[in-house]
């Protein structure tokens, strides 16, 4: 089984030498792509140097701006399928996701489709963050659930690993989002294509280093994904 885990970087320089080798040693197959949006604080030569580092299991794609989370998620499935990734895995590079659940989702997704590391299956487990954050994340994912019928506890969850099949199956190069609505929206084909998703409780770590990327535009974004996905699932046309 080849396994590629794309993270998405922008301004990630504290972050990026330090998750990359935690990331390749839990498990011989894994290999990592790293997506940088033209990081000004040199993130993208550091991508570079761990590839010299790592040869044949870490590889740099670099776009000449910041583009959109969604965006990066899509050029680096797109690279991923076409050199032969069995399973495919988001995660992100602040260390939010921790790569000791690697082994987990290799594991877990030997008998399904779609291993989703979940905040809300048992309870909240969200660490350092204000509480005004986890009440605005756990209620929007309640608002997510009710509009859109999905049948998922953590339908904003960015980490996940995915059969290369599902990936094909669903078109996602045809997903619109670009924010964090993009995990909704990928949740939601998935989920729409008979996709067999197991979740798995993750303790989610605030970020210690780096700046968030969550603004008000991206999150005005995922409140409307949600409407469009119930209407265009309606009209047939997901």
């Amino acid at each position: 089984m080849r396994v590629t885990v794309v993270i998405p970087t922008y301004n990630e320089a504290e972050n990026l030498p330090r998750i990359v080798p935690e990331v390749l040693a839990q498990d011989p197959r894994i290999d990592v792509l790293v997506v940088d949006d033209g990081s000004p604080d040199g993130t993208g030569k550091l991508a570079e140097e761990l590839a010299l580092a790592h040869p044949g299991r870490v590889n740099v794609l670099h776009r000449s701006q910041k583009s959109g989370l969604g965006s990066a998620y899509r050029e680096g499935f797109r690279i991923a399928l076409d050199a032969g990734a069995d399973v495919v895995i988001q995660m992100d590079a602040d260390f939010s996701h921790s790569p000791e659940t690697l082994p987990q989702f290799l594991s877990e997704i030997e008998d399904c489709d779609v291993v989703l590391g979940s905040r809300y299956l048992q309870g909240i487990t969200v660490v350092n963050w204000p509480i005004e954050r986890i009440l605005l994340s756990y209620f929007a994912n309640v608002y997510a659930r009710a509009i859109s019928g999905l049948e998922i506890s953590d339908t904003t969850g960015g980490f996940r690993a995915m059969r290369s099949e599902m990936l094909h199956k669903i078109g996602f190069e045809r997903i619109r989002a670009d924010g964090y609505a993009f995990q909704i929206e990928l949740n939601y084909r998935l989920w729409k294509n008979g996709a067999r998703i197991r979740e798995i409780p993750i303790f989610f770590l605030d970020r210690v280093a780096g700046e968030s990327k969550l603004s008000l535009r991206i999150g005005l974004e995922a409140l409307w994904i949600v409407w469009w996905l119930r209407i265009s699932s309606l009209l047939r046309r997901i």
